[in-house]
């Protein structure tokens, strides 16, 4: 076996190779692109044992074995093209083995590299291989988060829109009891500050009210323009203008979000749709295209990559961790965990209690018997991926009555 370890940067590679026994066969620091990809293939060429010269390339290629603190990128894509075995090293344990090696503190670039090397050759059976997912998962997974991350970016938006209107217009808190609705963000358009708000004709907030699919226009509108032209404290009117222009920025940028979201939700709807996996996420409760889409990215569609239902739920971070040490026991959450998946899985076990009576029935036995609501939500999350591992694994779709079969009573 030939280990490799790669220390990357934006612009270059530092790599080292090592033989079976440790020894360094070989330093280098390689650029960024295709040059330093063909320079790397060269010099492990260059130093493959002549007991290789039988092999078939790829039988060749799988016995180099690369250790990385990253999973993505065309660096890693050509990596794993090229046939080598890419170990994708947590940069924690990458941090936590250069420790083994050295107390002093020192670091290097090089140094890493040939840490990572030693990661690889000594402790790659604890460390999981780069997922050989299908183009369209991997496509599914970048459209997925990034309409995650927008939605995330809205959201600390409206956080701010909201820390905004209570310095100076809370009346406004109490007439949009959601700002990222569609007529909360036309009038804080139209009237950014209490004196133009005040000022609102009724016909204008009826209007909104009904371009926003709303119902009751007549007593919606009322209540609000009666909130709005209540008596209020206020700021100086210079102080008032400022706050007045950072309320409509806000305006602007939410609503270029809920445009932006709703475009990029109907590509991953789109890619979800096309995947072969695509019926069996739909087929279980509370998955719909887009949180099924989430799950599916994270978790990717590599048959192999989860031995078992213990494995993926370990992935998920929904399966708790024990500390034990002597007589003290300890059972916490694994928080060190995919923090996108984890999210989706706990969205995920909120929405199927829904359309479960099993999931629904599972969460209330947790509550009786003391489980507070997010340890529950946690519980059955961990139980719901159980179930996807069991429906991937057998190529089934989700059925109710199997699921949940340990809560049916025994006759």
């Amino acid at each position: 076996m030939i280990w490799v370890g790669d220390d990357w940067a934006e612009d270059h590679h530092d790599v080292e190779l090592l033989d079976d026994d440790g020894r360094r066969l070989a330093r280098a620091r390689l650029p960024e692109g295709l040059e330093g990809i063909s320079r790397l293939h060269a010099l492990i060429a260059e130093h493959m044992p002549a007991s290789w010269a039988d092999l078939e390339p790829a039988e060749a290629a799988a016995r180099v074995q690369i250790g990385i603190e990253t999973d993505r990128g065309t660096w890693v894509q050509a990596l794993l093209s090229a046939g080598y075995q890419v170990f994708a090293i947590n940069p924690m344990s990458a941090a936590r083995y250069r420790e083994r090696h050295s107390t002093s503190g020192a670091k290097s670039d090089a140094g890493d590299a040939h840490v990572l090397a030693e990661v690889v050759r000594l402790d790659h059976a604890h460390h999981r291989q780069v997922a050989g997912d299908s183009p369209l998962a991997e496509a599914v997974k970048l459209v997925a988060r990034a309409h995650q991350s927008l939605i995330w970016d809205r959201t600390r938006q409206v956080l701010r829109l909201r820390s905004t209107l209570r310095e100076f217009f809370p009346a406004a808190l109490q007439a949009f009891d959601d700002l990222t609705a569609g007529e909360a963000l036309e009038l804080l358009d139209r009237a950014p500050d209490p004196d133009r708000a005040a000022r609102l004709p009724r016909v204008t907030i009826v209007a909104a009210l009904r371009r926003a699919g709303r119902r009751d226009l007549d007593g919606r509108a009322t209540t609000i323009q009666q909130t709005l032209k209540a008596d209020q404290l206020r700021q100086p009117r210079p102080v008032q203008n400022a706050y007045a222009a950072i309320v409509s920025s806000q305006v602007q940028l939410i609503n270029i979000l809920n445009i932006e979201i709703a475009e990029l939700g109907q590509v991953v709807t789109s890619h979800f749709g096309r995947h072969r996996d695509a019926e069996r996420y739909l087929s279980l409760p509370g998955l719909g295209a887009v949180l099924g889409a989430r799950i599916l990215g994270e978790f990717g569609d590599d048959p192999h990559r989860y031995a078992d239902g213990k494995a993926r739920r370990n992935y998920a971070g929904t399966s708790p961790i024990t500390r034990a040490s002597g007589s003290r026991r300890v059972v916490l959450a694994r928080y060190a965990r995919n923090r996108r998946l984890a999210d989706a899985v706990h969205q995920w076990a909120f929405c199927a209690m829904r359309g479960s009576p099993g999931a629904r029935a599972y969460y209330q036995a947790l509550r009786e018997r003391g489980t507070g609501h997010q340890a529950a939500l946690r519980q059955l999350g961990n139980r719901l991926v159980g179930i996807l591992h069991g429906c991937l694994k057998t190529s089934s779709a989700y059925d109710e009555a199997t699921a949940w079969a340990h809560l049916q009573p025994t006759t």
